[in-house]
């Protein structure tokens, strides 16, 4: 059963940056260039990724009307063909410390701007506009499965608490069943594997707008 708590805030965005940094610290420093899941990314790539994503996200909420028909104009690049293109990038020579770091700061500046956002404020995003509640669920989203993309390159476990992923699946993810385990659900929702009952999806979105 859903439970009828669907919000999520900076709190949960926190909780999952800290749950994944816990899960990567101790990987091999030598494993980051390997093929991060079923991406095309690698480790180092996804996380740099993900960085990314929060202090985009974070940078909607900074201004006081948001746009709602566009993305904000940062240059973006690349640091080779067919890898993520990101307006921030980490500095190679610190190494997975430093990309931590700066996961670390990027998830806090995004946490600190969700919680400090009047409610009512509503930023673009290419699958529905959304306000600090909806960027907070996906924020959580983009966390725990990057999370799980760079682990299963890494070889490490992975598995978040079931409580943050059934947040994000009732706020984000309305037209999907959640009749199992919140976090397989959520790897299936987002394309990563299959279940018994459900094969693999080749394409997925999710709806940021409230209520679908």
């Amino acid at each position: 059963m859903r439970s009828t708590d669907t919000s999520a805030a900076g709190t949960d965005v926190r909780k999952a940056v800290t749950l994944a940094l816990d899960a990567l610290k101790d990987a091999d420093p030598q494993g980051w260039e390997a093929k991060a899941g079923t991406l095309e990314w690698t480790c180092w790539e996804t996380i740099e990724h993900l960085a990314d994503d929060l202090f985009t996200y974070a940078a909607r909420f900074g201004l006081t009307k948001p746009p709602m028909s566009a993305m904000l104009p940062f240059r973006t690049s690349s640091d080779r063909s067919g890898g993520p293109a990101n307006v921030i990038s980490v500095e190679r020579a610190s190494g997975p410390e430093g990309l931590m770091t700066i996961l670390e700061a990027c998830g806090g500046l995004f946490a600190s701007v969700l919680d400090a956002a009047p409610s009512t404020t509503v930023a673009y995003h290419v699958f529905g506009p959304s306000d600090p509640a909806g960027f907070a669920a996906m924020g959580v989203v983009e966390t725990l499965v990057h999370t799980h993309d760079a682990a299963q390159g890494l070889n490490l476990e992975w598995s978040p608490p079931g409580e943050l992923c059934e947040r994000a699946l009732q706020r984000l993810f309305p037209h999907v069943a959640l009749d199992g385990d919140a976090w397989e659900t959520l790897l299936w929702a987002t394309g990563r594997t299959a279940l018994p009952d459900r094969p693999r999806l080749t394409e997925w979105r999710w709806y940021g707008t409230q209520g679908g």
